[in-house]
């Protein structure tokens, strides 16, 4: 089956990004100048995505007033003749059909997943987390897409982290595939080091099958008392094949300071109108400090 849909978890409360997450939620945050969720979302598009479900809670207002349409600004920047912006702004609006459900309770990445169950159906379907960021050649999900019509089954983005960083994420245990695909045979969420069956960590992208939504139902609490889906693609793996892809290409989570600030450099650096100035910047305040 074609994967045709995809869901954003966007409900968590950005405690790591606290006070800036109060009043704002974390996919909101601007990467320079736009919104971390609008690269997700363009990375969608751009990977053959039109049905979009972003799911939401308290606080998250501000994602749906983005990707809607704004008639005063419009009008504010068609009589002022700034018709570039003008464009830009339309587009926010016409880049896919996004729709919204409510996380209720805070229980977890596996939860909200699961209420998206109703708009997803008995189909496969993408999944990437609203505050992680990736960049390759093409597309990282485009890839997984392609793949998915392949073999059929689910299939995990991963990529090597440094062992001092496995605590942080779900770590997959593979044994070697055919071509870029790994069969995964364990899923631990956010191991010990020393209980890390390897560094290979789930980085925010996974195309899955709808089995997902009868073990997620089913799915106990686990760490951080919440229903993560770690714990459920491990019980998965009893039923189906689930398997990982490395990408290679650069990766940023936005969701803590340190990799929120490295992310606005990496990107305002790449900017012909920017890089010059920053750098020059840069170089002015490592002097200063050295």
């Amino acid at each position: 089956m074609k994967v045709r849909k995809a869901v954003i978890p966007a409900a968590g409360l950005g405690t790591r990004l606290l006070p800036s997450t109060k009043a704002m939620p974390k996919e909101m945050l601007p990467i320079i100048d736009k919104p971390t969720i609008q690269y997700i979302i363009e990375e969608a598009v751009e990977s053959g995505i039109k049905d979009i479900i972003i799911v939401t809670g308290k606080g998250k207002k501000a994602i749906e007033d983005h990707f809607d349409t704004s008639m005063l600004l419009e009008e504010t920047l068609k009589n002022k003749g700034k018709i570039t912006i003008l464009n830009e702004m339309q587009n926010i609006s016409q880049l896919a059909n996004i729709h919204y459900i409510r996380q209720g309770v805070p229980k977890g990445l596996g939860h909200a997943i699961w209420c998206a169950r109703n708009f997803i159906g008995n189909e496969p379907f993408a999944v990437l987390l609203g505050d992680t960021l990736i960049k390759e050649k093409k597309p990282c999900l485009k890839e997984m897409i392609r793949l998915f019509e392949e073999c059929n089954s689910s299939i995990i983005g991963v990529k090597r982290v440094n062992e001092s960083d496995v605590s942080k994420y779900g770590i997959v245990d593979v044994k070697q595939g055919n071509g870029p695909l790994f069969n995964i045979h364990n899923l631990v969420e956010k191991p010990k080091i020393e209980d890390a069956p390897s560094d290979l960590a789930i980085f925010g992208r996974y195309i899955l099958t709808p089995k997902i939504f009868d073990l997620l139902a089913k799915q106990e609490r686990g760490v951080g008392n919440e229903i993560q889906l770690t714990d459920a693609l491990q019980t998965m793996l009893k039923y189906e094949s689930v398997y990982a892809q490395i990408f290679e290409g650069e990766s940023y989570d936005i969701g803590e300071k340190l990799g929120y600030l490295k992310t606005i450099i990496e990107f305002a650096i790449e900017r012909e109108d920017l890089k010059e100035d920053l750098v020059q910047f840069m170089k002015n305040i490592v002097s200063k400090k050295t």
